[in-house]
């Protein structure tokens, strides 16, 4: 043990009142970081209450409390990054299991029950995304044109999606009807 570890050990025993083994120990579990030895014997339930029984402002005193402030602000700091960075992270797996999925599925175009084509619906959330008004006005063309869509792919997804496609499609049939009778 080098000197400042054995510094760092005195801190610890001064400021929590455990053994001179049990700081060793935690310090060497959190890997030489006092704050993380410090929480280690907390979690262990080994710190004691610090001992008030003079007050004193010595700069050797001020200047650990100083580190010990230190470091639980840089402890504290690396806490609010990794919840960050998993964030990130939890976003961007969201992010790839949506563009997976959106690969998958096939959204399908049929005319008098014959396939017209299909395409991934990430490339049907392109065009909708890029041209919206021609797509839209080109569904709505295909619906009165007796054409149907749907989706394939994943049958929790598209289950509800293919009725709505359906409910539209057979409103375009009826609204085409009553505009045929009344001619």
């Amino acid at each position: 043990m080098n000197m400042d570890q054995f510094e760092k050990v005195e801190k610890i025993v001064e400021k929590t009142g455990v053994s001179f083994e049990e700081a060793k120990e935690a310090l060497a579990a959190s890997g030489d970081d006092l704050l993380d030895a410090v929480i280690y014997l907390e979690k262990q339930g080994k710190v004691n209450s610090p001992k008030m029984d003079h007050y004193t402002t010595s700069s050797e005193e001020q200047n650990v409390s100083k580190e010990f402030e230190q470091a639980q602000n840089n402890y504290e700091e690396s806490c609010k990054r990794s919840r960050f960075k998993e964030g990130v992270h939890n976003f961007g797996e969201r992010a790839k299991e949506l563009f997976q999925k959106s690969c998958e599925c096939q959204f399908r175009v049929e005319k008098d029950g014959k396939e017209l084509f299909t395409v991934p619906v990430i490339l049907f959330i392109v065009a909708m995304i890029v041209a919206f008004w021609l797509v839209a006005i080109l569904l709505v063309i295909g619906l009165f044109s007796n054409c149907r869509y749907s989706f394939e792919g994943v049958q929790s997804a598209t289950i509800d999606i293919n009725d709505m496609c359906d409910k539209a499609a057979n409103a375009c049939e009826n609204i085409k009807k009553d505009f045929q009778n009344k001619e």
